[in-house]
């Protein structure tokens, strides 16, 4: 258990059940579960398609109230929106095709009601962090799909948030440039000291990215194992080529493949293997 001091958000014996809709039975998507998140650190979780994993996050975010059980963020239960001091980056490009990437960046705070001074210079750090400087008057649809990506984080940066919520951010995106996109996060996460959950289905992503990997079972989720990397703090994606990085992608694989094997209503056998 984790001392209470270090935990930064939490799921009590949260669950999730969808009511039934026409023709359909109520669907049980998540839990009951327990999640403890630590001050600082960068949690992983894969999990098989349909587990629950984006539903998990949507609770924790305040995006989305559990059947059962309670969700916090800093000792405070979590309501009906986000919680001031978290900030949720999506799969889909949900930048504004309309506005530039300074007034994409800039809309949370002017919606807030920051004064234009402090606006400008928040925005001008999150562009330059994010290596978004000489696009700042470009329009989403100019950039490739990596850079709409960081004005997404950029967008979520400017408001400094405590804990970052990522649901598949760079699912769409190439191999080659997902791994440089992880090593851009690895870097945000180092700088702004936060603590970041990634929702994710690529196992090497999340081995690459997290101090500790949670491996969610078939639904209704529950984790099947949480495991510690043992990763430096100072880390990039060349630890891709290290040893130790197939060992543990090996180790999720294969409790990931059994998961995913109950979720597809399948078993070992089925594949000419024993089922252990």
């Amino acid at each position: 258990m984790t001392d209470s001091a270090e935990v930064h958000a939490s799921l009590r014996a949260v669950s999730k059940v969808f009511p039934a809709t026409s023709g359909m039975q109520p669907v049980s998507a998540l839990g009951p579960l327990d999640l403890e998140i630590r001050r600082g650190e960068f949690l992983a979780i894969v999990g098989p398609s349909g587990c629950g994993k984006s539903t998990l996050l949507d609770i924790v975010a305040g995006l989305s109230r559990p059947t059962a059980g309670q969700a916090e963020f800093e000792g405070t239960a979590v309501g009906d929106d986000v919680p001031p001091g978290v900030g949720v980056v999506f799969q889909e490009d949900a930048s504004f095709p309309w506005l530039t990437v300074w007034d994409n960046v800039a809309f949370g705070l002017r919606r807030q009601g920051v004064e234009k001074q402090e606006v400008d210079e928040r925005v001008r750090q999150s562009l330059q962090f994010m290596g978004l400087t000489d696009f700042a008057q470009a329009h989403p649809p100019q950039l490739s799909g990596g850079m709409r990506q960081r004005v997404c984080i950029a967008r979520t940066l400017v408001l400094k948030p405590r804990l970052i919520l990522l649901d598949e951010p760079f699912g769409a995106l190439d191999q080659q440039t997902r791994l440089l996109m992880g090593d851009e996060l690895l870097r945000l996460w180092r700088a702004t000291e936060a603590t970041v959950v990634l929702i994710t289905h690529a196992i090497d992503e999340a081995c690459m990215l997290a101090d500790r990997v949670g491996i969610m079972t078939a639904r209704p989720g529950r984790f099947a194992d949480m495991i510690i990397t043992g990763w430096e703090r100072d880390r990039d994606s060349r630890i891709v080529s290290d040893d130790r990085f197939g060992k543990l992608t090996g180790r999720v694989w294969a409790i990931l493949r059994e998961e995913s094997l109950r979720s597809m209503g399948q078993s070992e056998s089925s594949f000419g293997g024993t089922k252990r």
